[in-house]
C-alpha cells in the first residue's frame, strides 16, 4: 500500500483524510472505546419541531470523545515509539484520553498543562498514569513547551486535533450515528480546533454526500467561523464551553472544514447555559459547555433545523460541579423560578414578618433572607430587605410581586442574572 504523504506535503482535503481512514480507525478502536448510545429524544423533538437524535459521548470512560482520536494515534506508533513514549498538551479532555489509553497500552505518557489548569483535571490525568508537567500561562505557551520538551526527550507529540489519525478516530462517531439512525439528514457538531467535525464530516459525506454537516462555535471564540466565512471576529473572554475555546484552528482541519462543512453557527453563553440545563432536566444527562453546544444551535436557530432529522453530538461531560450548580441556578432565575427581590421597608417591628406572610400567602417559598439597615442609601428609619424566593414559573412570580405591591411595598425583582425586571 502506498504511504500517505506527510501533512505538509498534502495538497487537498482528500490527501489528508478519507472515509477508508475512518473505517480503519473504527477497527483500531473497537472494544477499547464505548460505542455510545445514539437515542431519539421525543421531548426535544417536540420542542424544536424536528427529529432529534443524541449521541452520548459524555458516557465514554473519560467522559469525552477525545479517547477515540487519541487511541487511534497511539495504536499507529511503532514499537520504538511506544517504548520511548508520547507527549501531549491539553488542559482537559485530550489529556485524559491520551493518558488513559497510553496507560492501557503500556506506553509512557507526559502531559503538559498550563499552570492555571484546575486541580481536579491535573489529579484525574495523573490518576490515569501520566507524568504531568505544569508549564506556561496560556495554552499556546504550554504547547510550545510540549513540542520542545518532546523533541529533546524523543517523545512523539500527540496533537489534540491537527493530525489525520486523530481526526479519523473522531470520525468513527459518524459511522456509529448513521448506523444507528440512518434517517439522520443533518449532523450538528461542536468545533474547537476542528478535529471532531473534520472526522465526522469526511465520514458522513463519504457515506451520504447529501447529508448536511453544521458546525457550532461559541460567539466568544469564532475561530473556525472566521475561516469559513472570511471574517475576523475577535476571540476573547471566558466561555462556559472552554473545550471549544480555541483561538487558532488547525491547518489541516481548516482545509477539511472548507471542503466538507456546510455552515457554522455561533451560540451565546446564555444559549449554551440553557442547552446544558435542558439536557439535565429532560434527558437526565450531564454535559460540559462544549457538549451542550449542538443543542444550543437549535435554540439559537430553530428555523434552520425545522422538519429535519438532526443528530447532535454530546461531545463531553467533564464539568466542575460548582460551575454546574451555578448554571442550573441561573437557568432557574431565567425561568422565573428563582428570583431576588429587593424591598424597601420601614424600620419598625413586624415588617419582616409581614413580608414573610405575604410571600407565603402567594404560595411562594423564601430561600434566602438578607436584612440591611446600615449599608444602604435609604433614610435612617428605613431598611433594605433582600429575599431570594422560589416560584413555580414566571406567571407565579408576577402574582407574588403584585401581592407585595398591593400591600404598599416598594419591590424590585431581579430575574435575569445581571438584569432587572
Amino acid at each position: 500500500m502506498a504511504r500517505r504523504p506527510p501533512p505538509e506535503a498534502q495538497g487537498s482535503p482528500d490527501d489528508i483524510l478519507t472515509l477508508a481512514d475512518v473505517e480503519k480507525a473504527r477497527d483500531a478502536v473497537a472494544g477499547a472505546v464505548v460505542n455510545t448510545d445514539c437515542d431519539f429524544s421525543r421531548t426535544l423533538s417536540e420542542i424544536f419541531g424536528c427529529k432529534v437524535w443524541l449521541k452520548f459521548e459524555n458516557l465514554q470512560f473519560t467522559a469525552s470523545f477525545k479517547e477515540r482520536g487519541a487511541l487511534n494515534r497511539l495504536k499507529a506508533l511503532s514499537p520504538a515509539e511506544r517504548k520511548a513514549g508520547v507527549i501531549a498538551m491539553s488542559a482537559g479532555n485530550h489529556a485524559q484520553g491520551v493518558a488513559y489509553h497510553a496507560h492501557r497500552l503500556g506506553i509512557p505518557s507526559t502531559i503538559v498543562m498550563p499552570v492555571n489548569t484546575p486541580t481536579v483535571k491535573v489529579v484525574n490525568t495523573r490518576r490515569h498514569g501520566a507524568e504531568v508537567i505544569l508549564k506556561g500561562e496560556t495554552v499556546e505557551e504550554a504547547a510550545a513547551f510540549a513540542r520542545t520538551y518532546g523533541r529533546d526527550h524523543g517523545l512523539v507529540f500527540i496533537h489534540p486535533y491537527d493530525d489525520p489519525l486523530v481526526m479519523a478516530g473522531q470520525g468513527t462517531i459518524a459511522l456509529e450515528m448513521l448506523g444507528a439512525a440512518p434517517e439522520i439528514d443533518t449532523l450538528v457538531v461542536p468545533i474547537g480546533g476542528g478535529g471532531l467535525i473534520s472526522g465526522i464530516a469526511v465520514a458522513a459525506k463519504g457515506l451520504r454526500p447529501d447529508i448536511k454537516v453544521i458546525g457550532v462555535q461559541a460567539k466568544l471564540y469564532p475561530s473556525m467561523y472566521n475561516v469559513l466565512h472570511g471574517t475576523s471576529e475577535p476571540m476573547r473572554g471566558d466561555t462556559l464551553a472552554e473545550g471549544i475555546a480555541v483561538k487558532a484552528p488547525g491547518t489541516l482541519t481548516s482545509q477539511i472544514v472548507r471542503r466538507y462543512v456546510d455552515d457554522i453557527v455561533l451560540v451565546s453563553e446564555g444559549e449554551i447555559e440553557q442547552a446544558l440545563s435542558m439536557l439535565i432536566n429532560i434527558e437526565k444527562t450531564v454535559v460540559e459547555g462544549a457538549g451542550a453546544a449542538g443543542l444550543a444551535a437549535l435554540i439559537a436557530n430553530p428555523a434552520m433545523f425545522a422538519d429535519r432529522t438532526v443528530g447532535l453530538v454530546l461531545c463531553g461531560g467533564n464539568i466542575d460541579t460548582r460551575l454546574l450548580a451555578s448554571v442550573l441556578s441561573r437557568e432557574l432565575a431565567r425561568e422565573g423560578r428563582l428570583t431576588q427581590l429587593i424591598i424597601d421597608l420601614a424600620d419598625r417591628p413586624g415588617q419582616l414578618a409581614k413580608v414573610a406572610n405575604l410571600v407565603g400567602e402567594a404560595g411562594a417559598n423564601i430561600v434566602e433572607v438578607y436584612h440591611q439597615r446600615v449599608f444602604s442609601d435609604l433614610p435612617a428609619k428605613a431598611a433594605l430587605l433582600e429575599l431570594v424566593i422560589e416560584t413555580r414559573d414566571r406567571a407565579h412570580l408576577d402574582e407574588t410581586v403584585a401581592c407585595l405591591r398591593r400591600a404598599g411595598l416598594e419591590v424590585k425583582a431581579l430575574i435575569n442574572p445581571g438584569g432587572n425586571h
